[in-house]
């Protein structure tokens, strides 16, 4: 399955902060996103991942095949880390719990509760909900926030085997996560003229993500 991007612009605050983005992320691929803070780079993520509509332009992802991991962890306090990821296995229908905690190196803190992980640990914990999905897609805003240097390593590594499996990652990061295979898109070409107000979609919104 691949992202289909053609001429797509975001708006934020209603401003556009980008415009005739596009590109293609095909299965095996990793592009990261850069450019300088405030670009759009969450907006464009967001977008992507449908929870706004973009301004112009048309985004082609296949349904049910985006996962998207944001600045927020999106963990319950209450329950266990093993617990954490049943429940989102559960609503993805998959069910590679014990290999998530593993892939993430959470095993040893599977009956702990989220509420008593540290900032790292709960990080990895919610990046773990990745590998329950099943959804080939990810889609990742600063996936390493709060990561130590070997969990950076961790990760990539994980994304790696993402992408060996046939899957492809979107990654808005400052860091070098040590994917030389990664291509790299700096948004700076695609900023938007100052003062650009946004009008609303140019099409429906079912319209823009077919």
């Amino acid at each position: 399955m691949e992202m289909v991007v053609t001429d797509l612009a975001v708006a934020r605050g209603g401003l556009v902060v980008l415009e005739g983005v596009g590109f293609t992320l095909r299965p095996g691929q990793a592009l990261v996103l850069r450019g300088p803070n405030g670009i759009g780079k969450t907006t464009l993520l967001r977008t992507l991942a449908g929870l706004q509509p973009p301004v112009a332009g048309r985004a082609s992802v296949p349904a049910e095949s985006l996962a998207y991991s944001s600045h927020a962890d999106g963990l319950k306090a209450t329950l266990t880390a093993a617990e954490n990821l049943v429940f989102w296995a559960s609503v993805y229908g998959t069910g590679t719990v014990e290999a998530a905690l593993a892939g993430m190196n959470l095993l040893s803190l599977r009956d702990r509760r989220a509420a008593n992980l540290s900032a790292g640990q709960k990080r990895r914990l919610g990046l773990a909900r990745l590998l329950v999905t099943g959804r080939p897609i990810w889609v990742l805003d600063e996936p390493t926030v709060s990561l130590d240097t070997a969990s950076v390593a961790l990760f990539a590594g994980v994304v790696r085997a993402h992408l060996a499996a046939g899957g492809a990652a979107l990654i808005a990061t400052h860091i070098d996560l040590g994917l030389d295979e990664a291509e790299i898109l700096d948004l700076s070409p695609f900023r938007a003229a100052p003062g650009a107000f946004a009008h609303g979609p140019d099409r429906g919104f079912a319209e823009a993500f077919g």
